[in-house]
C-alpha cells in the first residue's frame, strides 16, 4: 500500500515538473530570437475594433495579448474597452504596473497591440446589453480593491483587475485564459465566483488555488501556473501554451493571442 502511494506521489510530482518545464523551455528558445526595446515595440491598432464614429450603439470589448519579453512565454495581459452610445471615442480600462496611478481608465485605442503582441478578442457586448454593462464596469474601476498595489506575480496585477471588472459586471460572462496569471488572485476574498459566473474558485493568496465551473472546467493553480481540463470546450489547459481545445471559449475569426 505504501509502495503504491509512493508511486502515485512520484508520478504526480513528475507531471507537475513537466508542466513547469514547458514554459521554461519556451523561454530558453525565445532567447535565441531578436528582440526590440519596449519603447520601440508596436503599439498601433490591430484593426479589430470598429471606429467609434462608425457605430452609434454602445460596445464593450475584452482583449488579451501576450505580455512583452520573456514573460510572454508564460502570461497574457488583459484589458477592457468601452464605447458609450453615440460617443466619438473609446475608453480603455486596464492596470499598468509601471505607471502611477496604476489603474488607467480613459480615452485610447481599444485594440492596441500589446508591445508587438497581437490582441485576442475574449468577449463582445453591443447595444442594450453593452449600455447596461458600462455603468457596472465604470463603478468596478472605482471600487477595485488594489488601486495602489501591483505585483506581476502572483498578483494583484492587470489580470486581477480585469477579473474584478468581469465579476462586478453581470452582463460579462468571460472565460479568461488560464495563462492570465493573476486572474485567480483573491479580490477581495479567498472565495469568489469564476469570471464566467458559472462556478466558483478558491485561492491561497494567488500561490495555489482551484476553480471549477461549467465554462472554465477544472483549473488548478500552482505557484501562478494554471492547468486543467475543459470538458465543455473539449480541451485541456497548460502553462505557457494556454487553452488547447476543439471548441474555442472565445469569438471566432480573430488571432489567438493566447498562443505564442
Amino acid at each position: 500500500m505504501i509502495k503504491r502511494s509512493f508511486r502515485y506521489l512520484t508520478r504526480t510530482l513528475l507531471l507537475l515538473l513537466a508542466l513547469v518545464a514547458i514554459p521554461a523551455l519556451m523561454t530558453a528558445c525565445s532567447l535565441m530570437k531578436p528582440t526590440v526595446h519596449w519603447s520601440e515595440a508596436d503599439r498601433s491598432s490591430a484593426g479589430l475594433a470598429p471606429q467609434a464614429e462608425a457605430v452609434s450603439e454602445a460596445v464593450v470589448l475584452v482583449y488579451a495579448a501576450r505580455t512583452f519579453g520573456w514573460r510572454g512565454n508564460f502570461a497574457v495581459h488583459t484589458w477592457v474597452s468601452t464605447k458609450q452610445a453615440d460617443a466619438d471615442h473609446w475608453q480603455v480600462h486596464e492596470v499598468m504596473g509601471w505607471r502611477s496611478p496604476i489603474v488607467r481608465s480613459g480615452p485610447d485605442l481599444p485594440d492596441r497591440r500589446w508591445y508587438g503582441a497581437e490582441p485576442r478578442l475574449l468577449a463582445e457586448l453591443r447595444g442594450a446589453e453593452a449600455e447596461a454593462a458600462i455603468p457596472n464596469i465604470l463603478n468596478a474601476v472605482q471600487t477595485y480593491p488594489y488601486p495602489d498595489i501591483y505585483e506581476a506575480w502572483p498578483g494583484p496585477n492587470s489580470n486581477t483587475f480585469v477579473a474584478w471588472l468581469i465579476r462586478e459586471t453581470p452582463q460579462l460572462e468571460v472565460v479568461l485564459p488560464n495563462i492570465a496569471i493573476g486572474k485567480d488572485y483573491p479580490a477581495p476574498g479567498a472565495f469568489n465566483r469564476t469570471p464566467s459566473n458559472s462556478g466558483y474558485q478558491a485561492s491561497l493568496l494567488g500561490y495555489a488555488g482551484i476553480a471549477t465551473s461549467v465554462q472554465e472546467g477544472l483549473e488548478v493553480n500552482l505557484l501562478g501556473l494554471n492547468f486543467g481540463l475543459d470538458p465543455w470546450h473539449l480541451g485541456m489547459k497548460l502553462p505557457g501554451f494556454g487553452q488547447l481545445s476543439f471548441r474555442s471559449p472565445w469569438p471566432a475569426g480573430h488571432h489567438d493571442g493566447t498562443s505564442p
